[in-house]
């Protein structure tokens, strides 16, 4: 029996996450009930810069991070703000949001396109800086 597609259950995740537009969540960036959350590689960040705020949450931790039980648990993510993730492309996001709303996590968003679309709609980025 072949395994299913990532893109299939990207799809399906899809169909059950609220994914908000590029433009609206740079508009709400600056919101203090508002938390944009980088699941991104670290090498990613140090590639292609970081979105001003953002919290940076390894996509390998975040269900732990998360779990209040868990003795990796970040009050960070438990503030009760509106928490919108983000990847490079928005697929590994997609995933996120899924699995935290299927742990019972609440209040949880997934930005469009992600850092990708962000950059191309001219949302502010921290470049990194050059090394050498």
């Amino acid at each position: 029996m072949p395994i299913k597609s990532v893109k299939s259950l990207v799809d399906a995740a899809r169909t059950e996450i609220t994914i908000i537009p590029t433009k609206q969540v740079i508009a709400m960036m600056n919101d203090p009930d508002v938390m944009l959350v980088d699941i991104r590689d670290i090498r990613e960040l140090d590639r292609d810069g970081r979105i001003p705020g953002a919290f940076h949450a390894p996509r390998g931790m975040l269900e732990f991070w998360v779990d209040p039980q868990s003795p990796y648990h970040k009050p960070a993510l438990s503030t009760g703000k509106k928490m919108i993730f983000f990847c490079a492309s928005a697929w590994r996001s997609a995933l996120t949001v899924k699995t935290l709303q299927d742990m019972g996590v609440t209040n949880i968003f997934d930005l469009e396109g992600g850092f990708t679309a962000w950059r191309a709609a001219g949302g502010p980025i921290d470049n990194p800086e050059p090394r050498g």
